[in-house]
């Protein structure tokens, strides 16, 4: 699940993601973030989830993949438009 809320000058963005769907620590990559594991590693909450906030710049799509533990890639199920080739899209 994806969170956006507005602000000046851009977004605030919160990933969330279930507290066991994958196991082990998972951190969101993209655009944002030169597509770096571990700048924005999801953190466990006390209501079952995990998440992380990123401001993110107003203007343009973003794309974004999950990077779990292992080298597991996945995409955010709930997100709608799938660029297959850099990951997924968020506007």
């Amino acid at each position: 699940m994806i969170k956006q809320q507005s602000k000046p000058g851009g977004a605030d963005v919160t990933f969330v993601l279930p507290e066991t769907d994958p196991a082990g620590r998972v951190s969101v990559v993209g655009d944002f973030n030169d597509w770096t594991p571990g700048v924005h590693t999801l953190v466990r909450r006390s209501n079952g989830t995990r998440s992380v906030k990123v401001a993110l710049p107003e203007g343009g799509a973003f794309r974004f993949r999950y990077l779990a533990e292992g080298g597991e890639w996945f995409d955010d199920p709930q997100v709608q438009h799938h660029d297959w080739q850099n990951g997924l899209v968020l506007t």
